[in-house]
């Protein structure tokens, strides 16, 4: 077989891989040996920008909370919301919702199986449509989100996965892929580089794929990209969580008086609340209130 110098991987260090991935299979709640799509496709929603760590906390209680898709279509936005508590981004939730919605009245309630499908859903883009169509069905696709990105660069080219073209990555990662069972191949790929292959301190004499590994065999150091967004402390985007936090546990509130609990400048939470009126995850409550969307 060609070297990894041309993107593939010898038969032994695939078979490293699974060997690695074995004992981890069912190390999240989301993962059975029969995979429900309903489950894939709201972990992979809430995976999005969220550790997995957190997303197994709150996995089950939203899940007990909303058992199906029809029970997560039916239920009020504003029900969603305060289920989503802890999970932060909640314009996810806003699109889970509205991902339910679409399956129940364009699907019949099953959650599609292809790619294009899939893609269609409100918050679904092509990795999660990827990941849901490969991990609930089977289907023979790369799922190539940024912890595979990391390892295919690194392995493959020696390089960060910033350095090079998403389409090179996204192609290796394609011939890397186990089409008899492309559904554990990229969960075992997404977990080498969650637990492993990391951003800033890669454990390379845990990695099972280490004897190929260009970005080693260099003597490459880390140097991951600078973060995309500014520190959370005081951003907008707290201030926009702070306040959905707040409406999770009364009916109504107006501006004023969200700036008060919050301990916020009042202007900012007018904006903010305008904000979040514009994303559906708020409503207007008589004259000067706003809730949480119903």
């Amino acid at each position: 077989m060609a070297s990894t110098t041309k993107g593939s991987l010898a038969p032994a260090h695939r078979e490293a891989l699974l060997a690695w991935f074995h004992p981890r299979r069912a190390a999240y709640p989301w993962r059975r040996p029969r995979p429900d799509p309903y489950e894939v496709l709201v972990s992979e929603i809430m995976l999005q920008q969220t550790q997995a760590s957190r997303v197994a906390g709150a996995f089950g209680p939203f899940l007990r909370r909303f058992p199906t898709i029809a029970a997560l279509a039916a239920a009020t936005r504003a029900d969603v919301l305060r289920a989503w508590a802890g999970l932060g981004y909640n314009r996810r939730a806003v699109s889970l919702h509205e991902a339910a919605r679409a399956i129940v009245r364009e699907h019949r309630g099953m959650v599609p199986r292809d790619v294009a499908s899939l893609s269609s859903l409100p918050g679904v883009g092509s990795y999660t449509a990827s990941a849901v169509a490969s991990l609930a069905f089977g289907r023979p696709v790369a799922a190539v989100d940024s912890n595979v990105r990391r390892v295919v660069a690194r392995v493959a080219r020696g390089a960060e996965a910033h350095e090079l073209r998403p389409r090179e990555i996204e192609g290796i990662a394609d011939q890397w892929l186990d089409a008899a069972d492309p559904g554990r191949w990229n969960a075992a790929l997404m977990d080498l580089g969650r637990q492993v292959c990391r951003p800033r301190d890669p454990r390379c004499d845990e990695c099972p794929l280490r004897p190929t590994c260009r970005f080693r065999a260099i003597g490459r150091a880390t140097s991951p990209p600078p973060p995309r967004q500014g520190p959370f402390e005081g951003s907008f985007r707290q201030l926009r969580g702070a306040i959905v936090q707040a409406l999770r546990d009364r009916d109504a509130s107006t501006p004023t008086e969200l700036a008060r609990l919050i301990g916020s400048d009042r202007e900012r939470v007018r904006a903010a609340v305008a904000a979040l009126l514009r994303d559906g995850l708020l409503e207007r409550a008589g004259r000067t209130g706003v809730r949480l969307a119903h």
